[in-house]
């Protein structure tokens, strides 16, 4: 399937602008976003492994086409498209990886016919069409093997089809910022061929209701625990207002049960790093106590714990399995 690296129907033809040749680094970093492997989560140009800050990034409104925005220059192809309308990819961000979770586009780049490959051309045509499109370039290097391997087989085979060959080449990690989500593109490129992929965030749709205050209390009972609808922005530990009618529901249920305590423990899938996603997971947990100490419930009451991946509840070789595994549950004191 043929693609011109483009956004909107105006920009389909850009040409090469780099031509074929010595190949470059491309230009200097600038602003960045956040993390996954390695530790912390992105900044402008911070020392911190894979620290970013989306908010240095301007926000963006030049016209999009539809997803996944981008053509290939003539005289190049896409093999192997796999896109999921809802999936985690691993973007390198200065010395880490962070896991990006929305809908994501992954395409090995191959020449047409007897095309020489260049990857400087590609690299210049895709940089062009994402600066026009109010995004920048946040991370360019080449990855450790150590980081690739705290990913895990599973990882490294689910997103084969995206990440190229992160082993050899310097990977090159872009945003584009919209007030609605945020778009993320993945490129490395060796001599014959490249990676590409393309990622855009948005809310989640929760599609589980929430539970009310007396069937929380009826688990409780039953079970010593139970796992509460509580949603995140992606890799970080801010509740989203989704998420509101859940806290509330066990607000009610902690304030008519005033001997009631609870451990609040976070989960995650196993995307990533373990050491990362145990963080995670316990400043969700801090994150689900702050807010209900903060509407009068007693802090002594309540015990945060993170987990990140260490205790699954169904298979991680899924995205269904994994989305079950990113939970907080309550559990009986």
């Amino acid at each position: 399937m043929r693609r011109s690296v483009g956004i909107a129907a105006g920009l389909l033809a850009l040409g090469a602008l780099g031509g074929c040749g010595a190949e470059d680094s491309g230009p200097a970093d600038r602003p960045t976003e956040s993390v996954t492997t390695g530790a912390a989560t992105a900044g402008n140009e911070a020392s911190v492994a894979g620290a970013f800050d989306l908010s240095t990034v301007p926000v963006s409104a030049a016209p999009l086409g539809a997803f996944p925005y981008f053509s290939l220059p003539d005289g190049y192809v896409s093999t192997g498209e796999v896109t999921h309308d809802f999936f985690s990819f691993p973007f390198w961000v200065k010395g880490a990886f962070r896991a990006v979770e929305g809908k994501v586009y992954m395409s090995m780049i191959e020449p047409e016919d007897d095309q020489q490959f260049s990857r400087l051309e590609l690299q210049r045509n895709i940089e062009a069409v994402i600066n026009r499109a109010g995004g920048i370039k946040i991370s360019q290097a080449p990855v450790t093997t150590e980081a690739i391997n705290a990913l895990g087989d599973q990882t490294i085979s689910d997103t084969t089809a995206g990440t190229g060959d992160i082993y050899n080449n310097e990977v090159a990690t872009y945003v584009i910022r919209r007030a609605d989500k945020t778009i993320w593109v993945h490129f490395d490129a060796g001599n014959s061929s490249a990676g590409l992929t393309v990622a855009e965030t948005a809310p989640l749709v929760v599609t589980a209701g929430l539970l009310p205050a007396d069937q929380l209390r009826r688990e409780l009972e039953a079970d010593g625990r139970v796992a509460i609808q509580v949603n995140f922005a992606v890799d970080k530990a801010d509740i989203l207002p989704e998420s509101r009618g859940q806290i509330d529901a066990v607000l009610a249920l902690l304030r008519d049960q005033e001997n009631l305590r609870l451990g609040v423990e976070g989960h995650t899938d196993n995307t990533g790093s373990a050491a990362h996603n145990r963080a995670l997971s316990e400043a969700r947990a801090r994150s689900v106590v702050a807010a209900l100490t903060g509407a009068g419930i007693a802090v002594n009451r309540l015990e945060p714990r993170g987990f990140g991946p260490d205790r699954p509840v169904a298979d991680n070789d899924a995205e269904a399995g994994r989305a079950k595994n990113r939970r907080v549950e309550l559990v009986k004191l």
